[in-house]
């Protein structure tokens, strides 16, 4: 048997061998949205199920395979399955997995646009949906129902950064029965993998550290490869949230320096760290690569590395990180994460404004708080504008 290379070689070389025709050193682009059969019988045979291979970009496109097969070996899944968004990917793994009556446990804490889609379950199609801590495993026991089908979670959570103890919330969800499926797009399989922490199902907006340059929506869906099949043929190709080819090449050329990207944004996130804990306008840092993170030790057990996102609060509260804000001009205001680029946000009014000011309060999404994704300029630089936004408020 060979031996598994070693994970940035994956990333690397993951997307495919050159092309065996051209010698084309990057795979090639399959745009094309349909595929030609030789007759009316291999046709037949493969809208049957009996014979493999592609009928139309919709169910499948050689570009997306290679996607989908990458990313699986990253995440050590089965299978994969790209989507149009990291919405679509989410929407996608929970319509399959959860009919009406079923109840959806989910983190306390969740993505603004999660949020709403959850609500939308409960509102319209009578799946029960409840909030808890799921870093309190008091708090996930007393949570679960007899008819809890799926835990959803992100860690680390947006934009609080709190953690979730894989390992434990797994244990439980095999007690009782249910699927867990987990947001993995703060860490990424190249800081952490879910799956082998006993989840059943990672989801990704490679909107974000995957594609890594700002210039693709997109959404992966990673686990079983039975159910990921069912979705395939029938929510992804009846709902529609296809990614086209062109963007799934895209990820590709994005997944080859992810490691190195990574490496990156945690090193200057770190940095950026020690800078606001030290500031006096700085009230509060949620960081779980921080030693004064509460969470830290369990950060260490669970990821290579904390990541690249950085919440911090600021001690004269909404108006102070208001203008704040309005201040910075290298980070870029802004929504969305891992891009080359140092984005700067504000959580309350952006990224969870659907979500209700008390639910919004009860997650510790407060005014105060922003949100900052690293880029991978010069430390010195993203610090500079950080340190002059922050002084001109003090001043």
């Amino acid at each position: 048997m060979e031996e598994k290379k070693g994970f940035s070689t994956r990333l690397v070389h993951g997307g495919g061998e050159p092309c065996p025709q051209t010698g084309s050193l990057i795979p090639p682009l399959y745009q094309t949205s349909t595929f030609v059969f030789d007759n009316v019988e291999q046709g037949a045979k493969r809208f049957a199920g009996e014979e493999k291979g592609y009928i139309y970009s919709r169910l499948g496109n050689p570009t997306l395979t290679r996607l989908e097969e990458a990313l699986a070996d990253l995440e050590e899944a089965e299978a994969g399955l790209a989507f149009g968004s990291g919405m679509a990917a989410v929407s996608g793994v929970l319509i399959a997995l959860l009919k009406n009556g079923d109840h959806l446990l989910c983190g306390d804490t969740v993505y603004g646009c999660t949020y709403g889609l959850l609500r939308l379950f409960q509102e319209k199609f009578g799946i029960e949906v409840g909030f808890a801590d799921l870093s309190a495993p008091e708090e996930a026991v007393k949570a679960i129902q007899p008819n809890t089908r799926v835990i959803y979670l992100e860690t680390p959570v947006n934009p609080t950064m709190n953690l979730v103890d894989l390992e434990a919330v797994s244990r439980l969800a095999r007690q009782t029965g249910a699927w867990v499926v987990v947001d993995n797009t703060f860490a990424t399989p190249y800081l952490q993998q879910p799956l082998k922490l006993g989840a059943d199902f990672v989801v990704h907006s490679a909107t974000k550290y995957i594609g890594g340059h700002g210039d693709v929506i997109a959404g992966i869906t990673l686990g079983k490869r039975e159910i990921l099949d069912e979705i395939r043929s029938t929510t992804l190709k009846d709902i529609g949230g296809v990614l086209s080819p062109f963007d799934a090449w895209l990820l590709l050329r994005g997944l080859r320096t992810l490691a190195v990207r990574m490496d990156r944004h945690v090193a200057n996130a770190r940095e950026v760290v020690r800078f606001l804990e030290n500031h006096p306008a700085v009230g509060e840092v949620l960081y779980p690569g921080s030693p004064n993170h509460p969470q830290n030790r369990l950060a260490n057990r669970q990821m290579r590395a904390p990541g690249g996102v950085v919440g911090f609060r600021l001690k004269g509260g909404e108006s102070a990180a208001r203008a704040f804000l309005d201040r910075v001009r290298l980070c870029r205001l802004t929504v969305s994460l891992g891009e080359t680029t140092t984005l700067i946000q504000h959580p309350a009014t952006m990224t969870h404004a659907v979500v209700p000011a008390d639910a919004r309060e009860q997650m510790g999404i407060t005014g105060d708080l922003v949100r900052i994704s690293t880029g991978i300029e010069d430390i010195q630089d993203i610090i500079a504008d950080l340190e002059q936004a922050l002084d001109k408020g003090s001043s």
